[in-house]
Formats: C-alpha cells, sequence, structure tokens
C-alpha cells in the first residue's frame, strides 16, 4: 500500500480499524455504556459483604448461630476512669463521684441501655487505679458508630470536670467511629489526589494539555462504569468499601497506561510519515495488541483472588479485574475514534516551557540508549549485577512475619483513642478485645450445661487464658449463652493468639465438649484475626499456581514462545520478591522506615503479601508485554536479535518510563496515608513498579535475551499448532524529518 500504509489484522487491529471509521458511533457506544453502567448500579444499589460471611471457621459458626437465634448483640462501650498519678483509688469519694458522673452523663444521652457501674460487676483493677463503666448502644450494632457522637461527648464533658482523672471511652462503636474517619479521610485525600498528580505527569510527558486529558479521561470513565457494574454485581458477589476503593487505584494505573501505549505509537507512526488512517491502524494492531494481552493477563491475576474463599478477597479481585476489562475494551475502542476525531488537535493546548529539539532518527531515549550499551556490550555481567542485586533486595523476605496489626501498630499515635487502647488492656489485660464463646444447647438452663459454663470460666482462668472478669450472658428462649473472656497478652497478638489457642484447645473440650449436643464456637477479634490468617495461608498455593499457569499460557500463546513464557513468569517473581524484601526491612525491620514516614511494626499485614503479589504479577505484565512486543516486531522485521532488543528496549522507553512514573506517583500517595496497612501497601506497591520498570525492563530482560539469542524464540514442534495469536508486523519506519526548536515533548 502507498504511504507507508500496510495491512492488519487481529481483533485490536479489527476493533481500532471500525472505530476510525465511525468514530461518532463509537464515542456515542461508550458513553451510553458509561451512563447505563452507572444508571442501573445506582438503581439496583450495592450489596455489601455481610461481617458474618466474612470468614469460615468457628468465628462463622458463631456468627450463623447468633443469626439463627435472631439475637442482636449491640456494640458495647467502655468508660475508662482512671487516676492520672495513681493518688486517687477506687475507693475515693473523688473517684466514685466521677463514676457516677460517667454513669448519670451517658444515661442522659438516651443513646445507651444497660449502664453498669464497676461497684456492681468488679471491673476494678486490681490495683485500684482503674475502674471500667460498662453499657450498650441502643440500634444496630452495624450502624453504631453513627450514633456514639453525644455520648463522647458526653464523656468528655465529664472529663473536664475530674482533672486529676483520666475519663476516656472506648468500645466497639467508638473505634469504629475513629476507624471509619481515619479511614475514610486517608483515602479521600488518595482519590482527590491521584487525578490531579496523573494529569501533571501526562501534562510534563506530552507537553499538550488535550493529549494529557485523553488517557485521564479514559481512566476516569472506565472507573465510572466499574462503580455501577459493581453495584450490579454485588448482588451476586457482595462488594466492599475497600474493593471500591483498590478499583480505583487500579483503574486509574492501567487506564493511564494503556492510552499511553496507544497514543504513543500513533504518534510515533505519523512522525515516521504515515497518514493518519495508516497509523491508527498499526498503532491498533502493535499497541492495541499489547494492551488486549495485558489487560487478559491482569485479569486473570486478579481473578486470583477468587480462590481464596474470603468475601473480602473476592470483591477486591472481582472490582478490580472489571476496571481493567472496562479500561482495556475503552482503550482499542474509544481511544482510535476520538484520535481519529481529533487528529492534529490532540496538540492543542501546548505548554510553552515544555519544549525541545527534535532529535533526528525519531523517538529514542538518549539515557536507556547509553545503559542498552553497557548491557548489551557485557551481557553476562549485568545479569549477574541485576540479580544478585535484587535477590539482596529480596533477602529480608525470608524472615517475613504477617499478623493483623492492632488498633496501635496501625495508628501509632496519631489517635487519641490508641492511648485509650493502650491504658485499658495494660490496667485490665484483653479487656479491649476479649474473646466470645457462643454456646448453643439443646436446654441452656439444663443442671449438666450450667455446670459446664461454671467450670468453664473456672478453668479459663486457671489455664491462664484470663485473668478475668469472665461473664455469661444467658438467652434463654433462645437456649444461647454468650461467654466473654478478656484474654491474657491483650494488645500483644502472640500471647492473645495463644491465649485464644488455650481456650479452644484445652479449656473447651474439658469443659463445654464434655456436654451432649454443645456448640461453643469461639469467637471475637482475635478469633477472628486467627482464623483469617489460616484461611488466607490455606488459600496461598491455589492462588500462586493459579496466577503462574494462567500467565504462563497467556504469554506462551500472545508470543508462540516458550522461552519468553518462562523468562516472563520468572522476571516477574523476582520483582515481586524484591517488593517483599523491601517491605520486610522497611517496615517489620525498620529500616529507613522515618523516610517515608512509617515506622517499622514487627509485621507485615496479613493480607498484604498475597494482595501484592496478584496485583504486581498483572500490572507488570504492562510493561513486560509492550517491551517485549517491540522486541518481536523488530526481529520480524529483519533486525539481528541483539539489535532488536536495544530497538525495542529505548524506543518503548519513554512510554514506559511516564507510566511508572505514574504509577509510582499515584501508588506512592497512599504510602502517605495515617493507616500503616494503606503505607505498606503504597510503599510496596511503589517500589515493585520502579524496579520492575528499571532494572527488570531495562537490564535483565535485554541482557536476558540478548544471552539467549535465537533461542528466545524457540517454540517445539508440538507446540506449532497452538492458536496463532499474533498480528501483522508493521514495516520498518521511515525516519522523519528533524522537527524545530518548538516542538513538544512526546511521550
Amino acid at each position: 500500500m502507498g504511504n507507508g500504509e500496510t495491512r492488519v489484522r487481529g481483533l485490536a487491529a479489527r476493533a481500532g480499524g471500525w472505530s476510525a471509521r465511525h468514530r461518532w458511533a463509537a464515542v456515542g457506544i461508550w458513553v451510553l455504556f458509561v451512563v447505563l453502567a452507572m444508571g442501573l448500579g445506582s438503581a439496583a444499589g450495592r450489596v455489601d459483604v455481610n461481617e458474618s460471611d466474612q470468614l469460615k471457621g468457628e468465628t462463622h459458626t458463631a456468627a450463623k448461630i447468633i443469626d439463627d437465634a435472631g439475637i442482636k448483640e449491640p456494640a458495647g462501650e467502655t468508660v475508662l476512669v482512671q487516676s492520672k498519678d495513681g493518688s486517687v483509688k477506687a475507693t475515693d469519694a473523688e473517684f466514685k463521684a466521677a463514676v457516677a458522673d460517667v454513669v448519670k452523663a451517658v444515661e442522659g444521652t438516651g443513646r445507651v441501655t444497660g449502664v453498669k457501674s464497676p461497684y456492681d460487676t468488679g471491673t476494678i483493677a486490681k490495683d485500684g487505679r482503674s475502674a471500667l463503666v460498662q453499657f450498650d448502644m441502643r440500634g444496630d450494632a452495624d450502624t453504631a458508630a453513627d450514633r456514639v457522637e453525644p455520648v463522647l461527648k458526653a464523656v468528655s464533658g465529664v472529663q473536664k470536670d475530674h482533672g486529676t482523672l483520666r475519663v476516656e471511652e472506648i468500645g466497639s462503636a467508638s473505634m469504629q467511629k475513629q476507624y471509619k474517619d481515619a479511614f475514610g479521610d486517608d483515602f479521600q485525600k488518595a482519590e482527590y489526589s491521584a487525578v490531579p498528580v496523573a494529569l501533571g505527569i501526562l501534562l510534563i510527558a506530552f507537553g499538550a494539555l488535550v493529549a494529557a486529558l485523553l488517557p485521564v479521561a479514559l481512566a476516569i470513565t472506565a472507573i465510572m462504569a466499574t462503580m455501577g457494574l459493581m453495584g450490579i454485581v454485588s448482588h451476586l458477589q457482595p462488594m466492599s468499601d475497600t474493593a471500591n476503593s483498590v478499583m480505583l487505584l487500579v483503574g486509574m494505573a492501567v487506564g493511564v497506561d494503556y492510552c499511553l501505549f496507544y497514543l504513543r505509537r500513533e504518534r510515533e507512526e505519523r512522525e515516521a510519515g504515515r497518514t493518519a488512517g495508516a497509523a491508527l491502524r498499526i498503532a491498533a494492531a502493535t499497541s492495541g495488541r499489547a494492551i488486549i494481552v495485558s489487560g487478559v493477563t491482569v485479569c486473570v491475576a486478579m481473578a486470583g483472588m477468587l480462590f481464596t474463599g474470603l468475601p473480602e478477597f473476592e470483591a477486591m479481585g472481582l472490582a478490580s479485574l472489571m476496571v481493567v476489562a472496562v479500561a482495556m475494551v475503552g482503550s482499542v475502542t474509544v481511544l482510535p475514534a476520538l484520535l481519529s476525531l481529533l487528529g492534529e488537535r490532540v496538540e492543542k493546548g501546548r505548554i510553552p516551557f515544555l519544549r525541545r529539539r527534535k532529535r533526528a532518527g525519531g523517538t529514542e531515549s538518549r539515557f536507556w540508549t547509553a545503559v542498552l550499551r553497557g548491557v548489551l556490550a557485557k551481557p553476562v555481567l549485568s545479569v549477574v549485577v541485576a540479580t544478585g542485586a535484587l535477590l539482596a533486595v529480596a533477602a529480608p523476605a525470608l524472615g517475613m512475619k504477617t499478623s493483623q496489626l492492632t488498633l496501635d501498630q496501625e495508628f501509632g499515635d496519631s489517635l487519641p483513642i490508641v492511648q485509650t487502647y493502650d491504658r485499658v488492656n495494660e490496667a485490665f489485660p484483653g479487656g479491649s478485645e476479649p474473646a466470645s464463646v457462643v454456646v448453643r444447647a439443646k436446654d441452656i438452663n439444663a443442671p449438666e450445661v450450667r455446670q459446664a459454663l461454671a467450670d468453664f470460666k473456672k478453668q479459663a482462668i486457671d489455664s491462664g487464658a484470663s485473668q478475668g472478669p469472665i461473664t455469661v450472658t444467658l438467652h434463654d428462649a433462645q437456649n444461647v449463652a454468650l461467654v466473654s473472656v478478656p484474654l491474657v497478652g491483650g494488645s500483644d497478638m502472640g500471647k492473645a493468639t495463644k491465649s485464644l489457642e488455650k481456650l479452644r484447645d484445652e479449656v473447651r473440650p474439658a469443659t463445654l465438649g464434655k456436654v451432649d449436643g454443645v456448640e461453643a464456637p469461639v469467637t471475637g477479634q482475635v478469633a477472628g484475626n486467627h482464623d483469617f490468617n489460616d484461611q488466607l495461608i490455606g488459600s496461598v498455593v491455589p492462588v500462586f499456581a493459579f496466577v503462574v499457569v494462567f500467565a504462563f499460557l497467556l504469554m506462551l500463546l500472545s508470543f508462540r514462545s516458550l522461552t519468553v513464557a518462562i523468562t516472563s513468569i520468572l522476571l516477574n517473581l523476582l520483582s515481586v520478591g524484591a517488593a517483599y524484601g523491601i517491605l520486610v526491612a522497611v517496615f517489620q525491620h525498620g529500616w529507613g522506615a522515618s523516610l517515608v514516614g512509617a515506622e517499622g511494626v514487627g509485621a507485615i499485614v496479613t493480607w498484604l503479601p498475597l494482595f501484592l503479589f496478584v496485583i504486581l504479577f498483572g500490572l507488570s505484565m504492562d510493561y513486560h508485554v509492550f517491551v517485549v512486543s517491540r522486541i518481536r516486531e523488530a526481529r520480524l522485521r529483519g533486525r539481528t536479535t541483539k539489535d532488536a532488543i536495544q530497538h525495542g528496549v529505548v524506543t518503548t522507553a519513554g512510554v514506559v518510563t511516564s507510566a511508572a512514573v505514574i504509577m509510582v506517583a499515584v501508588f506512592a500517595i497512599f504510602g502517605t496515608l495515617s493507616m500503616q496497612s494503606m503505607k505498606q501497601m503504597g510503599v510496596g506497591l511503589a517500589a515493585a513498579v520502579l524496579i520492575d520498570a528499571t532494572v527488570i525492563r531495562g537490564v535483565l530482560l535485554p541482557a536476558v535475551m540478548a544471552l539467549l539469542g535465537e533461542r528466545n524464540w524457540y517454540l517445539p514442534k508440538w507446540l506449532h499448532r497452538m492458536p496463532d495469536l499474533t498480528h501483522d508486523e508493521s514495516p520498518e519506519a521511515v525516519a522523519p524529518p528533524v522537527a524545530d526548536e518548538n516542538e513538544p515533548v512526546r511521550v
């Protein structure tokens, strides 16, 4: 064909060609899809994960017994009354007056019920300097955090009248309120920052407002459509606020990346002298195909979360999968239509000070050209040094410890309630997070059951699992008893877990377990964390196997090379290992934690390693597929493998760098949030993407491919019958004329 035009084939090419020919139809269909998805999702409403369905095992059994019995457990609250200097004791008149004022104040709000004085319940510390006023919030426990504010203000008023004492409230409602406020503020900050940060980097990269707005617009519309779809899908698979936030994070990252890949290739082909139509067709067949391969790989990786059996993970996986699929479809359909409509107007809104002299020969990066020259000259040394460095970075991961973070670990000293939490646990070990034994019997008042309950209380203290006081609440009509057991260990999750295991493995079998027909699952915060850990650890092998095997098969089908598929998996695993090592070094050991505004908390939050593996394994394929596609393309044009490697890496360096900078910046926002778990997630993701886009793609990948030479394209004869998912390659681009000094920076 004339003027450098070429015929292309493949799904992405056909989609891009149709969109370019039917521009308004493609844009209209996309807008209609987004509007319909949002409208239907809003009408359907979102169903969130039910607390009782979060886990399997004893925690789930206990929740089911309570639900079946129709028992509505209220949100319990506690007010700590404590002498500040130890001079005032619970027997003193001043202390008793403060307790009486607390009881009167909280009852006066009309929001509480069942107020109990420590002088009636015996909840006075052994040293006599601390006491607990206990009560329940009226109404549904799930919404108690929305109603606890007046009670907190009433308690605060009592504190003002008693300067020598501490009068502080803590409980499920007040903790939930503080947690929701902090969590909400954090994510609002992240969400508001992500778009301006991405837009700013794109403005620098493209030097033009319209070109910078396109990727952001696609990412935002993909996120909006996915939010609507989440509402519809939630009736089959419940969603959550966490899933929504993760979806936004992933959607912004891949939505911008995919647009960058496509737009960069279309600009490059036009600069090479192609017609607008030919440039779009080549971009569709090459970058469009890379987007589909990458998108499907990311979707497969996200689908790995569905194998955990944990509703929260399943919600995150499905939400992420949907936003990637929507962004992928938008990139290969509506983006070509918009580029066709805009034409040269995509360069509108140029930024005056972002100008440079265009280099003859096109878009190759000087920096990466210099790096590649050294890497390809000494590939063995490059592999040894880069691999050694990454293995050294990954080494701390061998000692990784995972744990659910306690309130003080999660927020440090940033929340006032953390100090209250520590004081209650010090004076009443386990009092702020007691275990709850849900006992169901044919007749809860039968003599043998009542005796077993009494024996359980005694042996729980005798065994060292609890220091008491242990309370029993009977629900005669439902034949259910709820036993609250403060665990020795308190906020120390390791010690509290040992106390939990004593209850489950020693005390319960010797008491309640001897009565026929009695069920007594142990639940509570510590038990929930323990069961969550067990279930998550059990899902690691199937999730890893699913993601690795399917990613391997996709790479094999997409590049028709056994070697490329194997090296892709190994390089991705090395990248993930390095990210794990950084996480452990910073957050477990505290090395350099202050540099990211964090602190060593001695452990990595339990859900993060598996979550990071899935996310990173998917996102890292973006760069890998894009770079290897260009290398393969150059090789099929007739270049030597060494020349093809250099051409593929240096011509994609600009877009990979820009995409990585955006991802790192967006992820780093989460590293600035107040919650340690969010800091860990943000730092882990940002570090992994940075390593992936530099050491892996810029050094290790080209060095390994240079060593392998023609073996990069090895495919056993017995695999030749596989479906051919490759595309027709465009002919070698002709060198464009040298532009003037006012040419904008293009990625």
